[in-house]
């Protein structure tokens, strides 16, 4: 596993590398989101989506924990999941997300509540707000990444 940093200066450029990430999701992805909270996380998602072909509106995932979005809508099964609710390990089991792994993928904003699920394959990606409003995305790309990345 590698780390590798990029800068973003927009919302806008941080949408367009997650469509180009959504370009190269395969099934049995993880790509899992951390930062604090407006620092992109859900942006990032939403670019996600659209390089998967979803056109529609992507609502922040909190409330419902865990939203999912399959063909024709999207290339393939990707469920989007906010843990930031989660606070009980034992209620994971609840949301089904080995099942997506099966033929689609999952997007895991707020990974810290998997207690270490999915570490060994996840696309990690870390976003952090800088001082002057960029955002830096630190990335830790596992083996099953390395041929697919950097996707920009």
């Amino acid at each position: 596993m590698s780390d590798q940093a990029l800068v973003f200066s927009s919302a806008d450029a941080l949408t367009d590398f997650g469509s180009a990430l959504g370009a190269k999701l395969r099934p049995g992805d993880v790509i899992t989101l951390t930062g604090g909270l407006g620092a992109g996380k859900t942006t990032l998602a939403r670019g996600l989506l659209r390089g998967l072909g979803h056109e529609g509106d992507v609502p922040s995932p909190t409330f419902a924990i865990l939203q999912g979005y399959e063909p024709p809508e999207t290339r393939l099964p990707v469920g989007h999941v906010d843990l930031y609710r989660i606070e009980d390990t034992g209620d994971l089991g609840e949301l089904g997300l080995d099942e997506w792994l099966e033929d689609g993928a999952l997007a895991i904003e707020w990974p810290d509540r998997l207690a270490g699920r999915y570490d060994a394959i996840a696309l990690a990606l870390q976003i952090d707000i800088l001082a002057d409003g960029t955002r830096r995305l630190t990335a830790r790309v596992p083996r099953v990444w390395e041929s697919r990345w950097p996707v920009i």
